[in-house]
């Protein structure tokens, strides 16, 4: 089977990928949507409606990231005891679909943290099954592309949201409860689409199912370039905490209220328009060269937001940080799904996000705390040291597994 090629040829001589992983798609890109919409002002709605610190938004953003990624780890595990896959991923995003009307009903602090800890059980359920899912759904060699294109659909609806938002911040003259009720909406939209659109494919023959997944036998049989994927990205989420203080630095800079969703839709645009081309590239050629770029990128964006005051730097910085996602995002996606046993796939992708999770949680208080002591120079100063031993990670996982050829296996 020839590699996909994005602009002409023959339809026999370019494979497609699955109606499910393109209806997969089209559900993260509507939920997104809707939780952008959401997660564009709330950082800004926290600190000057509701006048919270920094540090305060650093603590829920981690603690909200964190609780997804510990979900992640049972969902993913419980998905393979299970050997289904969709039932946990509709679970995940009708309960997101759910929560959404507490964000304008809110009127504390803490129903805000309530939430959004709430909806981020929600995506910690869907998560690990949604990318099982995607693995196997995806052909072999079109993995790269499967979740590329997946990230780049999901990254759509990450730029569509805050562009919602800043025209309804606009049009209703900074109604923040109006924004968070029109972002139910799609959030229902993705709910159905999972339950009509995407198809789970038959289990292959002979494929057993692990009886305890999360059980120290059955981790035993994650291999140890597995283990050193983990270990990487963990190392690398340290450096890439929440992009709420990319909205705060932009707002510290001088952008004006209504337009600070326009950071992320930023951010969003460029991530989505480097993901899918970085999935198949991922395919073709040495993956650890990406990897090695997309961390490359962060450390410059890292620098960028640290030294810049003016708004154009402010930009140049936001784009570097969209471009480091897009190329490295999809990729680790891929890695995991490369390395792990297709019977535990699930379980790995659940402790691969608990790892990013925890490293999250850690890296958002960090950069809140730095932020409000020393100032946004020294929070993105400490970024750009830990993505550099990322990538030092990086060369020894290279160099001692191989793993990253741009042979799926």
């Amino acid at each position: 089977m020839t590699a996909p090629t994005p602009g002409g040829g023959s339809e026999a001589a370019r494979p497609r990928l699955p109606r499910s992983i393109w209806a997969l798609g089209f559900v993260s890109l509507l939920m997104d949507v809707s939780s952008e919409m959401i997660h564009a002002l709330l950082p800004v709605y926290l600190v000057v409606v509701l006048g919270t610190s920094t540090m305060t938004v650093g603590i829920i953003e981690g603690i909200a990231e964190a609780t997804a990624a510990i979900t992640k780890v049972f969902s993913g595990a419980l998905s393979d005891r299970l050997g289904k896959r969709k039932l946990l991923a509709a679970t995940g995003y009708g309960m997101a679909a759910l929560t959404k009307p507490i964000f304008p009903l809110a009127e504390t602090v803490g129903w805000l943290i309530g939430a959004r800890f709430i909806d981020r059980i929600g995506k910690g359920i869907r998560g690990a099954p949604r990318d099982a899912l995607v693995a196997d759904l995806a052909p072999a060699d079109m993995r790269g592309a499967a979740f590329g294109l997946r990230q780049a659909l999901d990254t759509v609806g990450a730029f569509a949201g805050p562009l919602l938002a800043i025209a309804l911040m606009w049009w209703t003259a900074d109604n923040f409860h109006f924004v968070f009720w029109v972002a139910v909406i799609p959030a229902v939209g993705a709910f159905l689409l999972i339950l009509f659109a995407v198809q789970e494919p038959a289990r292959p023959p002979g494929l057993a199912k692990p009886r305890v997944p999360l059980s120290l036998a059955e981790l035993r049989r994650l291999p140890a370039a597995y283990w050193w994927v983990v270990a990487v990205a963990g190392v690398f989420t340290l450096a890439r905490f929440s992009e709420a203080f990319l909205v705060l630095r932009a707002q510290q800079a001088g952008l004006a209220l209504v337009l600070v969703p326009g950071v992320l839709v930023l951010m969003n645009v460029v991530y989505a328009l480097s993901a899918y081309p970085a999935g198949v590239l991922a395919d073709r050629m040495d993956r650890g060269k990406l990897l090695a770029l997309g961390l490359g990128c962060l450390i410059a964006a890292d620098l960028t937001l640290a030294a810049f005051d003016g708004l154009a730097g402010i930009a140049l910085g936001i784009a570097l940080w969209g471009l480091h996602m897009g190329l490295t995002q999809g990729l680790l996606s891929t890695l995991v799904a490369d390395t792990a046993p297709a019977a535990l796939r699930g379980t790995a992708f659940g402790m691969f996000n608990l790892a990013c999770g925890v490293a999250m949680l850690g890296a958002s208080v960090l950069a809140g705390a730095l932020w409000d002591w020393f100032g946004p120079g020294a929070t993105f100063l400490a970024g750009a040291i830990l993505a550099a031993a990322a990538l030092v990670g990086l060369l020894r996982l290279l160099g001692r597994f191989g793993i990253a050829s741009g042979q799926s296996k």
